[in-house]
């Protein structure tokens, strides 16, 4: 009886670890099925978006294509904007395209329409000026100077900022953030409406936004308004708006420019929405019918409640 009494205690402890052991290894391979569960989620996942992003940039390639068909199929009468939808795979495509000249050059524009484009979105007359002076200063080869520096130079290095103007044209618009004096808001303010792919001094008034079409010399609102009202007449005669402008006909032109933006919003069946801009230089080669200067897209952009934004590639 001593013995038994002994050996059942034992028996019990070592049951006991065996339904311990036996509860650690459930919850250990619990916690790898959980694991491989999410594995497998996050592939599936990874696969979908990597065939929304093909998808992707299968229909802008598409909308590329259509839109310079639309553009030099009529060879006597380009037209400088437009607008269609089509549909690729498993995407609508809606698709805008306009004209380089409809916004502002910064490597172009005279000193005039810039700061007529900056008093228009909101600086002080007197700052406008100012402003247009330093990116005229941003884009100028300095003369020779006997001092090391020329003075744009010195002026960058007395506010104490460690590069200087660049002397050259701007190479992209996001160069206008590092103009001296220039404040951020009014940048912000200033990006929907400039560019550096137009390549002409002026604007295309039929196409430009009443935001640069005010920004010409002379403009009165008054004027502006007559302005916007003739052009929105069918058919546009732009003979008729040009008369229109007074002194702002010397930076004003109903001609494109062979640089076009292309608007591209992309609903995906699943419900994803992308959007893309892409500027594009229309050419003359049949074998490459276009050349692509400026992409940038929002795929990673969640969609939900936001608009497209420019952001990628």
């Amino acid at each position: 009886m001593r013995v038994s009494q002994t050996e059942h205690p034992r028996n019990g402890a070592h049951d006991g670890f065996i339904i311990v052991a036996a509860l650690w290894i459930l919850g250990a391979l619990a916690a790898l099925c959980s694991i491989y569960a999410a594995y497998i989620v996050s592939t599936v996942t990874d696969q979908a978006v990597d065939d929304d992003r093909l998808q992707a940039e299968a229909s802008v390639s598409a909308a590329l294509e259509v839109t310079t068909y639309h553009i030099t199929r009529n060879k006597e009468n380009q037209p400088t904007r437009g607008a269609f939808s089509l549909r690729t795979g498993r995407a609508a495509v809606m698709v805008s395209y306009r004209s380089e000249a409809a916004r502002v050059d910064l490597n172009m524009a005279s000193k005039g329409l810039l700061a007529g484009l900056f008093a228009t979105i909101g600086a002080r007359y007197l700052d406008a000026g100012i402003y247009a002076d330093r990116i005229v200063g941003w884009r100028t080869k300095p003369a020779a100077q006997t001092n090391d520096l020329d003075q744009e130079a010195s002026a960058y290095r007395t506010a104490g900022l460690d590069y200087r103007p660049r002397g050259a044209p701007f190479v992209h618009v996001d160069e206008l953030w590092r103009v001296l004096g220039l404040p951020a808001s009014l940048v912000e303010r200033a990006m929907p409406y400039v560019t550096i792919f137009s390549g002409r001094p002026e604007i295309n008034v039929l196409d430009a936004a009443p935001q640069v079409v005010a920004a010409l010399p002379g403009m009165t609102s008054e004027r502006l308004d007559a302005v916007l009202k003739q052009r929105d007449v069918r058919p546009i005669n732009g003979d008729k708006v040009l008369a229109l402008l007074g002194e702002g006909r010397t930076a004003a032109t109903v001609e494109g420019s062979r640089a076009t933006r292309v608007t591209v919003q992309i609903n995906f069946d699943n419900g994803r929405l992308v959007g893309s801009e892409v500027v594009i230089l229309v050419l003359d080669d049949s074998n490459q019918p276009y050349r692509i200067l400026s992409w940038e897209d929002d795929f990673n952009t969640p969609s939900s409640g936001q608009k497209p934004h420019a952001g990628l590639r």
